[in-house]
């Protein structure tokens, strides 16, 4: 192959970029990449010879069919996914174990499955946190597909999982018998030497200093560390422990010096780094960071550098992991290197050049930054200089003689460094403000912010173009901060309610943030590290749309489903003022709640107004003081973009009240109470609105079995179309003068 390149004349970054587009081409097809693909690969290949063509054509169609056949093979596996599982040979350096629920990887008629279940005992749990060694497993377990995409610009659980090359989950309802079995597979082999130091570390190390231990040495954090992972990426410096350049010369570099040092000649040092690579690689995982990594690191030893180690570097990753593009790490990874590749120069050195490279690369990175996770830390510039120096010449090479000698001495004294470290990031944290938010683009945006940003580097010295480019550059990260449409948006946050309303202006108004409710206390080795709902669904989608501060939260009554994720919320967001009825405030515990969050409070009253696309809404119930309960909730009506909508929380009983006290009320869109319970929905009180569509947001296979059977029946005879959250996932109304609706399913 390398052959083949070097008689093509064309420089492999070029072919890189042409397999990467035909690579995304393929996996997202849409009008955009076909022909960002096509102009790209005519732009590339059309100043050379027939000769250079046709040679770099024998290159690119073995990766294109190469990609074809993957794709189809993977097709072909997820077809072939088993429907029953009775024997499973578990992976032991995928085992996870947080309180009572253990996950974990395992292998099944050929195929690789996801796992998951509930530990029976503490025993139990002892069992599988000690585990190191590949084992059989015979069971009684459920087979079923990952859950997709639930929220706009959510995560999609089944997306990832078949970046990995699994197609179904398997949850264990009982486990049968365990018996450990014997492998030689090198890559076997590896996962369990890297369980074994991962228990080992687990074992021996105090906290925090394990997690640093594991996290920098062998690129594990479990879900202890979350509280911490959380500051880091605040902060801007999470990617500290995503194993990748910072790392790999670390250990490659001390490799080779001791191997050089004991008289090898560099020759034998190149070749010997290979296997040494291969060791590195599986015990840290085999991320894609690190790979890319150790592949750039060897071939810098053949004399291959700058764009051109780059280029070749991707074409192997694609021929080790094709589908390591599809993965944030990998994107990111390889993103951060394609820039340092281009801004490398002898002119950006001392001081000054490192500013210009940080700035230069937080620059370019930025769209493909935002495009993942929506904010931007802007002091990462200087937290991350500071931490790589502190990380690189003293955590780094501290933890590894930790290690190193643990078999003989444990130096737990050391971790009071690690008790000052998280200190002083607890404090950065308290005084750094909130990562600013940009929105996610839409992919037009994201391709024109790239195609920007290189248009820049090419006309940097040229003044006109410069500052042209930069102020669309502007223009096009406010559109992602300010999408210019209005928006009703019910989240889907599972079992619970909340509702985004925005206007073209910016306004905005969050009804309820969702929850999720306890039923049965655990004990204590039970309780494990939980995520809010809010996390996993609201939060991302707020600041994929832009959002930093929330204008009005309006919190219709008290039950966990609603206003359950009211702390998480208020740290992921600026809040302007909160309203709640006179009722919820006779719950002691929602009050305590209130005072801690210092802010501003407002007890609605029936009449009052939130200014909203030119129009409010306004509040027409609770009459009088309630108990915060279900017929306390906060009723909200509005016409929006002349269409009269109805938020009526959890309301049953109340509809009733409703229907004596406005008589004229009429409702185009009504988001119906008690997520369609039975109580909910009165015939009459639907007879009396005669609204055209209903929303229901209720949780999947819900317990209560929400919307209810007779409520939707209530709905189809008068003709109300129906959309719900539980079989759609997020519904949303978007438009400048009407509204269009779409739902993520």
């Amino acid at each position: 192959m390398f052959q083949w390149i070097k008689q093509s004349s064309l420089p492999p970054i070029r072919l890189a970029l042409i397999l990467v587009l035909a690579f995304y081409t393929l996996h997202f097809p849409s009008p955009i990449t076909f022909s960002l693909f096509g102009y790209i690969l005519w732009r590339l290949l059309f100043k050379h010879s027939r000769a250079v063509i046709k040679a770099s054509l024998m290159i690119l169609l073995p990766f294109g069919l190469f990609f074809m056949a993957h794709h189809y093979l993977a097709a072909q596996t997820k077809r072939a996914a088993p429907e029953t599982i009775s024997h499973l040979q578990l992976v032991p350096a995928t085992i996870g174990v947080n309180g009572d629920r253990l996950s974990f990887r395992a292998r099944a008629s050929g195929q690789t499955f996801q796992v998951f279940y509930k530990l029976k005992s503490k025993e139990e749990q002892s069992y599988f946190q000690n585990l190191t060694q590949t084992v059989q497993m015979t069971v009684h377990a459920e087979v079923y597909e990952a859950e997709g995409q639930r929220n706009f610009e959510g995560f999609d659980y089944q997306s990832y999982l078949e970046t990995q090359g699994i197609y179904k989950i398997v949850q264990i309802e009982q486990i049968e018998a365990i018996s450990p079995i014997t492998s030689f597979n090198p890559f076997d082999l590896l996962a369990q030497w890297r369980r074994q130091v991962i228990v080992h570390t687990q074992r021996h190390f105090p906290d925090p200093m394990r997690h640093y231990l594991t996290g920098l040495l062998f690129g594990q954090l479990d879900k202890d560390f979350d509280q911490m992972r959380d500051l880091y990426s605040s902060l801007g410096i999470i990617h500290l422990f995503a194993l990748s350049g910072m790392h790999v010369s670390f250990f490659v570099d001390k490799f080779r010096w001791l191997l050089l040092r004991l008289g090898l000649t560099k020759e034998l040092v190149d070749w010997l780094q290979l296997p040494f690579s291969l060791f590195y690689a599986g015990m840290t995982g085999f991320s894609a960071s690190v790979l890319r990594s150790l592949i750039q690191k060897n071939l810098a030893n053949q004399g291959i550098s700058g764009l051109n180690n780059l280029g070749l570097t991707v074409l192997i990753s694609f021929i080790l992991m094709p589908n390591f593009l599809l993965t944030t790490g990998g994107v990111l990874s390889f993103s951060y290197a394609f820039i340092l590749s281009f801004i490398a120069s002898d002119d950006l050195k001392g001081l000054k050049g490192s500013v210009l490279t940080s700035l230069s690369l937080s620059l370019g990175i930025l769209p493909v930054l935002i495009w993942h996770f929506a904010s931007y830390q802007p002091l990462s510039i200087v937290l991350t200089f500071a931490f790589s120096l502190l990380f690189d010449t003293l955590i780094l090479p501290l933890l590894t003689l930790t290690f190193l000698i643990s078999p003989f001495w444990k130096i737990a004294e050391l971790n009071s460094l690690f008790i000052g470290l998280e200190a002083i990031i607890h404090w950065l944290a308290g005084i750094v403000q909130r990562p600013f938010v940009f929105g996610k683009p839409s992919l037009f945006i994201l391709v024109l912010l790239l195609i920007c940003l290189g248009f820049l580097y090419d006309s940097w010295k040229q003044p006109k173009i410069r500052v042209s480019l930069c102020l669309l550059l502007i223009s096009l990260l406010f559109l992602t901060k300010h999408p210019l449409t209005n928006e009703v948006t019910i989240v889907d946050v599972g079992q619970g309610d909340s509702i985004f309303l925005r206007d073209m202006k910016g306004r905005n108004v969050l009804i309820d943030v969702g929850g999720k409710v306890s039923f049965t206390g655990k004990e204590e080795w039970q309780q494990g590290q939980v995520d809010s709902n809010a996390e996993r669904t609201l939060i991302p989608y707020l600041k994929s749309r832009g959002v930093a501060k929330i204008d009005t939260l309006v919190l219709t009554h008290t039950d966990t489903d609603h206003i359950g994720d009211l702390i998480p919320v208020s740290q992921a967001f600026d809040i302007g003022q909160i309203w709640v009825s006179p009722g919820s405030l006779t719950d002691a515990d929602f009050v305590q709640v209130l005072e801690s969050l210092n802010i501003p409070v407002h007890v609605t009253t029936v009449g009052d107004q939130i200014p909203l696309f030119d129009s409010y809404l306004e509040v027409l119930y609770p009459m009088t003081t309630g108990d915060g309960g279900n017929n306390d909730s906060i009723v909200l009506y509005g016409q929006l973009l002349q269409t009269r909508f109805l938020f009526t929380g959890d309301l049953e009983d109340g509809e009733l009240d409703l229907i004596e006290t406005y008589p004229q009320l009429s409702v185009d869109v009504l988001k119906a109470g008690h997520h369609g319970s039975k109580g909910s929905s009165y015939p009459a009180f639907l007879d009396h609105i005669q609204p055209q569509i209903g929303l229901f947001s209720a949780g999947k296979n819900n317990r209560y079995q929400h919307p209810h059977s007779e409520t939707l029946e209530r709905f189809e005879e008068r003709g109300i179309t129906t959309y719900r959250t539980d079989q759609e996932g997020a519904i949303r109304f978007t438009g400048w003068r009407s509204w269009r609706v779409e739902t993520v399913k």
